[in-house]
């Protein structure tokens, strides 16, 4: 089993959540969701901890920047019904501490975001994962009007990280999602 890779990002391809991991010249073809790939540049130097998937007809590994989205990725692909490209679809979907706060909060709507994922599927995702992840232990955790604040921002076209960052500079006595969604416009013009 490959536990993790050090190497140089060759071809990021965002269509099929995919890139090329360049290790001592041999090229891994690795999956990884897209708010990780909107992070990586060509000619990066990257660690990525990985999980190899092992069907009948391929071997594909996936990767991961932190330790916590692959356990959360691991968790997923355990539910039957979710594989691990629906896996890598949740987890492009939101950072680990939103998807984490979304199933906290029974957010069955938040997961039926993500193609393939129905209603019958994310209640199955909260009702098994609920107790498992247990409390957040990410030193960033959010409440439910940032991460509204957060996906605002992000469908007016700002990319996850610079919306999340404007967001955690925010005063806290800056209230209510309107406000802080137009302080944290701000913030970013300026």
């Amino acid at each position: 089993m490959i536990g993790s890779l050090n190497g140089t990002a060759e071809h990021i391809n965002l269509l099929k959540s995919s890139m090329l991991l360049n290790v001592n010249s041999v090229g891994y073809l690795v999956y990884t969701s897209t708010s990780t790939l909107s992070k990586i540049h060509n000619g990066d130097q990257i660690h990525m901890y990985t999980y190899l998937a092992v069907r009948e007809t391929a071997l594909d590994l996936y990767g991961f920047t932190t330790i916590e989205e692959q356990q959360l990725f691991e968790m997923l692909i355990a539910i039957s019904g979710v594989g691990p490209k629906s896996a890598i679809s949740i987890l492009s979907l939101a950072d680990v501490t939103t998807l984490h706060n979304a199933i906290v909060q029974d957010n069955i709507d938040y997961l039926t975001k993500v193609s393939g994922i129905g209603k019958k599927l994310a209640q199955k995702i909260v009702l098994e994962l609920k107790d498992k992840i247990g409390p957040l232990e990410i030193s960033d955790q959010i409440n439910a009007d940032d991460a509204s604040a957060i996906e605002a921002l992000e469908a007016m076209g700002y990319k996850q990280t610079e919306a999340r960052e404007a967001i955690k500079q925010l005063p806290t006595d800056i209230t209510g999602l309107n406000a802080r969604v137009a302080a944290a416009l701000k913030s970013i013009g300026s």
